[in-house]
């Protein structure tokens, strides 16, 4: 797998960033990692698009979102996410030069008839930002709310799986998640843990709804002992300085 540098600095890539309930905020570093797979891509499919964190101003967007509550909190400034699932997109053969699915083929009906369907339609590259379930449970929170992550390496994909239902030449590169990282999942507070005791903070993460409210109390009591008596610290505390963490995220690309 290919190790991307990431750095602190802003890059200007347009995101939008204007915090709002349940809505990710886009990280610069993951942006570039992004940017680097659609290349120079002028017209670009996000399936699955939700509320459009990752859709600059270098492409011209066509986004598909089959939730209303998430086409909702799409911002002013991003263009109309149109009603349709990955699996029956209504587009021509070949339509896009590109197409992306950050984040969302593990909420799809049937992620081999989506991925085969952006493929169709899609002439250049599709980029895949996800996880690798066999490395999910690696992260320290499984101490915590094993339930979290075992729904998480339940949910996404084999990344075998996804490279087949792709087809053409796929590659896989892992993205190193920054210590300051401004998006909202899981491995994104690898040194930060007491984010994660903010309910906001883990809401953007759809596993998190899994778990009952028992379940999300325990988690809490948990982690707020660890931290308070050092046990946390002795662990795992070298992730307060570690300036990336190499964890499960991943990107796929695939061209014909």
């Amino acid at each position: 797998m290919v190790m991307p540098t990431l750095d602190s600095g802003d890059v200007g890539f347009g995101l939008p960033t204007s915090p709002s309930a349940g809505r990710r905020r886009p990280d610069e570093r993951i942006a570039r990692v992004i940017a680097q797979a659609l290349g120079d891509a002028r017209t670009v499919l996000n399936v699955g698009a939700g509320t459009g964190s990752y859709e600059t101003a270098a492409h011209t967007f066509t986004a598909v979102e089959p939730s209303l509550a998430m086409r909702a909190r799409r911002p002013a400034q991003l263009v109309t996410a149109i009603d349709a699932v990955a699996e029956d997109l209504p587009f021509a053969d070949g339509q896009f030069d590109a197409a992306m699915a950050l984040f969302s083929v593990q909420d799809w009906a049937d992620v081999d008839a989506g991925l085969r369907e952006t493929r169709r339609v899609t002439r250049g590259p599709v980029v895949v930002l996800t996880c690798d379930p066999a490395r999910v449970r690696d992260f320290w929170l499984y101490e915590y709310a094993p339930e979290v992550l075992e729904t998480e390496a339940r949910r996404y994909p084999p990344l075998q799986r996804l490279a087949a239902a792709l087809g053409g030449t796929v590659t896989l590169q892992s993205v190193p998640v920054p210590l300051d990282c401004t998006d909202s999942f899981n491995e994104a507070y690898y040194g930060r843990p007491e984010l994660l005791l903010d309910p906001a903070a883990r809401q953007p993460c759809s596993a998190w709804s899994f778990l009952d409210d028992r379940g999300r109390q325990d988690f809490d009591l948990s982690l707020r002992h660890a931290l308070g008596s050092g046990a946390w610290d002795e662990a795992f505390g070298q992730l307060r300085g570690r300036p990336a963490y190499d964890g499960s995220l991943v990107l796929v690309r695939a061209t014909p």
